[in-house]
Order: C-alpha cells, then structure tokens, then sequence
C-alpha cells in the first residue's frame, strides 16, 4: 500500500542496502518518508545495490551514500553532506542497521580475539551513540525524533560463534535504554527491535545457520519465520504519532518465536 502520511519527515538509515534496512527504506518509501541512507558496498556490489535504491518510491528524493558509518574520522565529513542535503529540514528518524561484526566461536584454532570483541562492539552497538551524539551537536534531529535500532535474541542467549554480536547488542540496548532516559523529556524516544530469526544475507554468515533457521521454524507459533517485511512494518508504525508515548524498551516483532 503506497500512502503519503509521512511524507514531509526524514529518516536517516544506517545499512539499508539489504536485509532488514532496505525492507525499511522501502516501507518508509512507499508512505512518502525522504530518505537518507548510508551504505557500505564494494565495487563489485556497487552498480546492484544502486539499482536496488533506484527501484524505491520517488528515487530523486533520496540520498544515498557508500561510506562505512563506523569509520568515526568519516562522520564530520558525512554530517556536511547531510547538512547540504536536508536544508532547513530536521531528520525525524534514526535507524542503526548495521551488521559488521566477527563471528566466530571463542575456541578452536582461530578463537575471537579481545581486537574482535572491540571492533564488533564498536561497529554494531557504540557507533549508534556516535551518530546520536553527532547529529545532535550538528542539531539535525528533531526534539522528537524516533531513534530504533536492530537487536536480536542473541543479545542475551548465548549462541556458539555469535559471542562478539552478542555483546555489541547488549551495549547497543543499554544505550538506548539510556538515550530514551535522559532525552525523554524533549519528547524524543528511543527503541530497539527485536526481529525473529530472518533469513538474510547477514544471517547466512552465522556458523550453522540452517540449523538456526529449522529450530527457528520449530519455536514460532505461527509455523514460519519472520521476514524482513514484518520488521519493516514495525519501523513504520513507531515513526506513526501513535507510538510517541512507547520509550526506551524492545520491541519483539517474532511471531512468538521467543517465547519457547
């Protein structure tokens, strides 16, 4: 269904060339949300994911930019680009979608490394501070912007290879649990979504993820897993004035999956 009723706001996406981020540009798309949307693609890639963006709603609306978001030197230079692109415009959402992280187990030959650990937790969870912090010092969020980013049940079960991921997620809900405290009163929010196991590209990289994907399938009530569709929705409805009042906790969007 293609609406108009966000059309007027912003939304700045951190890795939304695939997976559950470009689900999102393509829902906020479709209901008239001007995009920004930060990637990191290699050459090869390049030409595919920039035909992948020409294919959203009103393509001549969007900025889209190949940089890596968790390169901290990089972000004055991006934040100029945003300054020049949004006007006198604010941004009225911030979704962190990014998946750079090292999956490996923490025994056998090639164990994770405390330099693993960093880098992970840097890239998935702390950087999504770094751009808040940026983006407020440079006053291009709106007093109520809608601040959500992408965790997992991983965050607090253990899976085997997953133990760097794990520990990024975990310091990416505690941030949020702290920006939604601390900003709450100039009506700004912050959230994380939980999706089900889904299966993406990101995913496929988790060591035994078909086994992952059939115990998955198991546990949801509804007898299928979640897709990228069904998060994507969810990212609409909290940029709705409907989920103002919903602050500083995880939203599960699983079918129940995580009740088993």
């Amino acid at each position: 269904m293609v609406t108009n009723d966000l059309q007027g706001k912003t939304a700045l996406i951190l890795g939304g060339s695939s997976g559950l981020g470009f689900a999102s540009a393509q829902k906020l798309a479709n209901h008239g949300m001007r995009l920004i949307i930060i990637y990191r693609a290699s050459r090869i890639m390049a030409g595919e994911i920039t035909e992948r963006f020409q294919s959203l709603s009103n393509p001549e609306t969007h900025l889209t930019i190949n940089a890596d978001a968790t390169t901290t030197a990089k972000i004055p230079q991006l934040i100029e680009q945003l300054v020049t692109f949004l006007g006198e415009d604010k941004i009225t959402m911030l979704l962190h979608s990014i998946s750079k992280g090292n999956l490996r187990p923490l025994t056998g030959d090639n164990p994770l490394t405390t330099q693993d650990f960093e880098q992970t937790a840097s890239s998935m969870g702390i950087s999504l501070y770094t751009w808040f912090q940026s983006l407020t010092t440079a006053q291009l969020l709106e007093k109520d912007a809608r601040i959500l980013a992408f965790t997992s049940e991983g965050g607090t079960k253990p899976m085997p290879g997953y133990a760097a991921v794990s520990v990024a997620k975990a310091a990416l809900e505690a941030t949020m649990r702290s920006i939604a405290l601390e900003y709450g009163s100039t009506g700004l929010t912050a959230n994380c979504i939980q999706a089900g196991v889904t299966d993406t590209s990101s995913l496929r990289h988790i060591p035994g993820v078909e086994e992952l994907l059939a115990r998955s399938l198991e546990r949801n009530p509804t007898n299928r897993l979640t897709t990228p569709q069904d998060v994507a929705n969810v990212v609409y409805l909290m940029c709705r004035p409907e989920a103002s009042f919903i602050n500083g906790t995880i939203i599960k969007v699983d079918g129940g999956e995580s009740l088993m």
